[in-house]
């Protein structure tokens, strides 16, 4: 493991400074991201979906209102025919998987289940009990697409605000496999937590599991687009 901190710290994970300012985008985001060119297919989509609702400025810091609750989203598309309008008609897999339009609504319908209508509402689930996070997980993992090992249902909780539940996708398992070849999403959660506490120590300042994940996959993303 000394190998990857020394390799990590190079790469100076930081803090994040921006993110999405809905709840509605996170899930766009959650479901759009797997095996999908992120800026140039989800990050614009997530802003075809914003423009629709007036909101030209998806990013920005937090805390502040959510511009998009859920139920917004659920009244203004009331199938996955009309939000695939304005987003596409990607599934989730090419084998009995569903519309990622589908795969959106099921997840707002869901989090609305539980009373999680907003970004506050999601960073509470996930300051509050480990018990209530766990239902309105399980009742997620339902929805066809969740990725190995849950990837999707991680990232989505990643980018709702929480710096320990991570997204080990394919760019952080290839720069993972330069170290350990084969790594399971699972483990490489293990390793990369490991990671961040180790930092945390020797850099003496914070540094979280969605710190080392962020930079290990900007790092990997360079080095894909400059062989590219």
């Amino acid at each position: 493991m000394l190998a990857i901190g020394d390799a990590v710290a190079a790469l100076d994970p930081q803090a994040r400074d921006s993110r999405w300012t809905s709840l509605t985008y996170c899930v766009l985001d959650a479901v759009w991201s797997l095996n999908t060119r992120y800026y140039s297919v989800v990050v614009p989509l997530v802003g075809r979906v914003a423009a629709v609702f007036g909101d030209t400025q998806p990013t920005g810091a937090f805390p502040q209102a959510d511009p998009v609750p859920l139920p917004y989203l659920l009244a203004r598309y009331g199938d996955a025919k009309a939000l695939m309008e304005d987003t596409n008609a990607q599934v989730t897999s090419p084998r009995n998987g569903i519309l990622r339009a589908d795969a959106v609504l099921r997840y707002a319908e869901t989090l609305v289940e539980h009373e999680i209508v907003d970004l506050a509402a999601a960073e509470m689930l996930l300051a509050g009990p480990v018990e209530a996070w766990t239902t309105v997980d399980r009742a997620l993992s339902a929805v066809p697409g969740d990725g190995n090992h849950g990837i999707r249902r991680g990232y989505l909780w990643m980018l709702c605000g929480s710096d320990d539940l991570i997204k080990p996708d394919r760019m952080v398992l290839r720069w993972l496999a330069r170290f350990h070849s084969d790594i399971a999403p699972d483990e490489a959660r293990h390793l990369l937590t490991e990671v961040a506490e180790e930092l945390t120590e020797r850099l003496r300042r914070p540094v979280t599991p969605w710190m080392v994940d962020h930079a290990i996959w900007l790092a990997e993303r360079a080095s894909v687009s400059g062989a590219g």
